[in-house]
C-alpha cells in the first residue's frame, strides 16, 4: 500500500460503513414521507394512484 492504491475488500469492516448506509435509507424513506405529505397538501384533488406515481418519479431523481 505504499503508492496509496488499495483493495478496499482487504480493509477490515468497520461500523461506520454500515451506519452510512442505514442512514441514506433512513433519509430516503424521510424524503418519501416529506414528499407524499407535500404532495396531498399540494394538489388536495390528487387520488391515491397519482401520488403513488409521482412518488415513483421522486424516488427516481432521488436514486440518479
Amino acid at each position: 500500500m505504499s503508492d496509496g492504491n488499495y483493495n478496499r475488500n482487504l480493509l477490515p469492516y468497520t461500523q461506520y460503513t454500515s451506519g452510512v448506509k442505514a442512514g441514506r435509507a433512513q433519509m430516503k424513506t424521510s424524503a418519501a414521507e416529506a414528499f407524499k405529505a407535500w404532495y396531498a397538501e399540494a394538489k388536495p384533488t390528487a387520488g391515491e394512484s397519482e401520488i403513488k406515481a409521482e412518488l415513483i418519479n421522486f424516488l427516481k431523481h432521488l436514486n440518479a
